[in-house]
């Protein structure tokens, strides 16, 4: 028996029933990945997946990857005072990758699927790493904190559009231009490096993460404006008013 919710949506808009069956339930949207290192790094993560103990199941790997970034916001603030805590923060980057990306595969892979706890959990401790994280950059001297803060920002609102697509469209898009997390930590990696040897540049005038940062608020911008675009547009069609 329909529910008095699907009733309404029926006679408002015989189209919105089909369309909901159409995308299909939570469980079942379809996963975009289409990063550069996408399809190197799913083969890694499945034979790492194959080797991982019994004894060690997706929880954990969460928990890793969710100190790995909270590490890595700690150390930020330290490379204040010195600055090679950056090289730590590598390491950390290296430890949240592994436990981020793993886990979900961990749980493919033994066929121990929990769409919707996964969801919630993963994407609710990678909010609250990214806060930890951006906290620390701020607090570096090795970025400005507005631009930290304009960071931060993009990813969450880029994260909250993500979300929402999930859920109206039954698409779940973990790269945007072929940018994904692995390839944005790789860039935070090289960038480290990159300040231990030139902290400044274009001329010694600006720091080097004030211009990287700002190349990420722009382009994270730019991708959130063209899928808010997108995607209104398609769930517009989807559910025209006759």
């Amino acid at each position: 028996m329909a529910s008095p919710l699907v009733d309404y949506c029926e006679q408002a808009n015989p189209g919105v029933l089909a369309e909901i069956r159409r995308f299909g339930a939570f469980g079942h949207a379809r996963r975009i990945q289409a990063s550069f290192l996408a399809k190197l790094e799913k083969r890694t993560l499945i034979w790492l997946a194959e080797r991982t103990p019994a004894r060690i199941n997706s929880d954990h790997l969460t928990i890793l990857g969710f100190m790995g970034q909270l590490l890595a916001g700690g150390f930020y603030a330290m490379s204040r005072w010195n600055k090679y805590c950056l090289l730590a923060v590598i390491g950390c980057l290296a430890v949240n990758w592994l436990g981020d990306s793993l886990d979900g595969t961990l749980a493919r892979v033994r066929q121990q699927q929990r769409p919707r706890y996964g969801f919630y959990v993963d994407h609710m401790v990678d909010s609250i790493g990214a806060v930890a994280m951006m906290g620390g950059l701020a607090f570096s001297g090795f970025m400005d904190p507005w631009i930290a803060i304009g960071l931060l920002v993009a990813f969450l609102v880029l994260s909250i559009q993500s979300y929402l697509a999930t859920y109206t469209t039954g698409e779940f898009r973990l790269s945007f231009w072929y940018f994904g997390p692995t390839e944005l930590r790789l860039l935070l990696a090289v960038g480290n490096l990159a300040v231990l040897r030139w902290p400044l540049v274009l001329h010694r005038h600006y720091r080097l993460f004030d211009v990287g940062g700002a190349i990420g608020v722009i382009g994270m911008t730019l991708m959130l404006i063209a899928f808010t675009i997108k995607n209104g547009y398609q769930l517009y069609r989807a559910e025209r008013i006759r």
